[in-house]
């Protein structure tokens, strides 16, 4: 398996979190699970193989162009075939930057990107069939999004604000702070509580929740902590706490997922 993590330049860092390319090293299919990540990204297929992935009891095939809402429980997908993917992952705000509407109503879905992006997101992907060389396909992406960021402007100061409680909220999360940000940009909590959710599809204390879990799962796949300081070093109560909330968004204990984690898992939580 190869995967590579590739920082945007210097004008798209504030909007895009990385962009990433993955290469499976067989044609074997392979079941395996997506965790929440906090984050929303957009996924190229420019391989012969595809990726499926569950809805109800149901394995769908998905889209060329995959747009990933906000995962807030575990997702289980398929690998048919030999895949090669290219992708970008936006900050926990800034996918609203790139498309207007409700960010909250892609949670826990896998749609068509170009059904949301345009029908020039579809000849972006065209272009990346026919360009064999990775940094040339990174530039193709980055002036495809640029041309996009340009198009949002007008809701720029909007977005920036949300991404800066963003930024706060990572290891500030309370009712009370939630309370005293309201009070200092003179706005209701309930206004506030809605504005994040529209920017990033998430509630406050969920977001602070899939940021916890996510801090968790890197110090597990480093593998130099024992569980319970790695439950202390991630901000809950105890180990009782860590575990339950653990099995809410993998569905096994810290300890089972130690042992069974993938390798695409562990790649992706030590990211």
């Amino acid at each position: 398996m190869i995967f590579k993590e590739i920082l945007p330049g210097p004008k798209l860092q504030p909007y895009i979190k990385c962009f990433y390319y993955y290469e499976s090293d067989s044609d074997r299919s392979y079941d395996d699970i997506v965790f929440p990540s906090g984050t929303m990204e957009v996924i190229f297929n420019v391989g012969t193989g595809n990726w499926r992935s569950k809805e109800g009891d149901t394995f769908y095939t998905n889209p060329p162009v995959e747009l990933w809402g906000q995962i807030t429980k575990p997702l289980m997908i398929q690998s048919v075939g030999r895949n090669v993917m290219l992708g970008f992952k936006f900050y926990p705000h800034s996918a609203a930057y790139f498309f207007e509407g409700q960010v909250s109503a892609f949670n826990n879905k896998i749609v068509d990107a170009a059904d949301v992006l345009g029908p020039s997101l579809r000849a972006l992907h065209d272009r990346l069939l026919e360009t064999p060389e990775l940094q040339a396909r990174i530039a193709l992406m980055e002036t495809y999004l640029w041309k996009k960021l340009e198009a949002s402007e007008k809701r720029h100061n909007k977005i920036s604000f949300v991404g800066d409680i963003v930024h706060y909220l990572k290891k500030n999360y309370s009712d009370d702070n939630i309370v005293s940000l309201s009070h200092r940009h003179n706005i209701s909590t309930r206004y506030l509580n809605m504005l994040f959710s529209e920017y990033t599809g998430l509630a406050p204390k969920l977001f602070y929740k899939i940021n916890r879990f996510q801090h968790s799962l890197n110090l597990i796949s480093q593998q130099e902590e024992k569980m319970t300081s790695i439950a202390y070093s991630s901000g809950y109560f105890d180990q009782a706490h860590f575990i339950k909330e653990f099995k809410l968004f993998t569905g096994v204990t810290p300890n089972t997922f130690a042992k069974q984690a993938s390798a695409l898992n562990q790649v992706l939580a030590s990211s």
